[in-house]
């Protein structure tokens, strides 16, 4: 059998299809290493929130032994027992 020709319209559109998919895998690429940055941060700001919610439980506790049970009013600054 022998070889054929593509006409040009046919490799033009094969181009234009393949440089397409080309282009839509790398912004796949793209968006996946935006992904795993964005992962990185949340991780990185969850293990700040832990961390003051440590420090927040402590100073409670802290209040808790200084004052004993009861609430806090910041606005006006006060302890009030329960």
């Amino acid at each position: 059998m022998e070889n054929t020709k593509l006409t040009v319209e046919e490799l033009e559109k094969l181009s234009f299809y393949q440089q397409r998919s080309q282009n839509l895998a790398l912004e796949v690429g793209n968006v996946e290493l935006g992904i795993v940055s964005l992962q990185i941060r949340k991780d990185e700001f969850l293990k700040t929130f832990n961390s003051y919610k440590e420090e927040e439980n402590i100073f409670g506790q802290e209040l808790s032994q200084k004052y004993g049970n009861g609430m806090i009013d910041l606005e006006k600054g006060e302890f009030i027992p329960s």
